[in-house]
């Protein structure tokens, strides 16, 4: 009965090391999507901020160079906004994987304290039955 509960502990502790495994990973997650958020809107904000100014640059060449910068700007936000969707997904997936982890590694430590309660309960009738045979083998002499 001792060894199933000490099996019990490790499998306890394995699934403990798991569920912090899967908290780090969907933390990183988590980072990465909150950094490539503030990189989209930094490029969305350079990007509108390259539109002329009425009265500023007249000149074809700054109009032409500001215009392709726009562009350029404007495409590196939709790709980075396709890599942001592609890890809000991947963080949800994580996020759901961390929430798995935490239930074995409760189950795991419910096994582990229904085998210590059992184990706990058997030394108890192990105890009452060696009083009780004290007691008869006192009265028998």
């Amino acid at each position: 009965m001792k060894v199933a509960v000490q099996r019990r502990e490790r499998i306890s502790r394995a699934r403990q090391v798991q569920h912090l495994q899967a908290a780090a990973q969907a933390a990183q997650a988590e980072g990465l999507v909150a950094h490539l958020k503030a990189q989209s809107s930094q490029i969305a904000h350079l990007s509108t901020s390259m539109t002329p100014a009425p009265g500023g640059a007249t000149r074809a060449v700054t109009l032409s160079n500001t215009g392709e910068l726009a562009m350029r700007l404007r495409e590196a936000h939709v790709q980075l906004s396709r890599a942001l969707s592609e890890a809000q997904v991947k963080a949800a997936e994580r996020s759901a994987e961390r929430v798995e982890a935490r239930i074995r590694e409760e189950s795991a430590r419910q096994l582990v304290d229904r085998a210590r309660a059992a184990l706990e309960e058997l030394y108890d009738r192990r105890m009452a039955a060696l009083a009780l045979r004290r007691r008869i083998a006192g009265t028998e002499e």
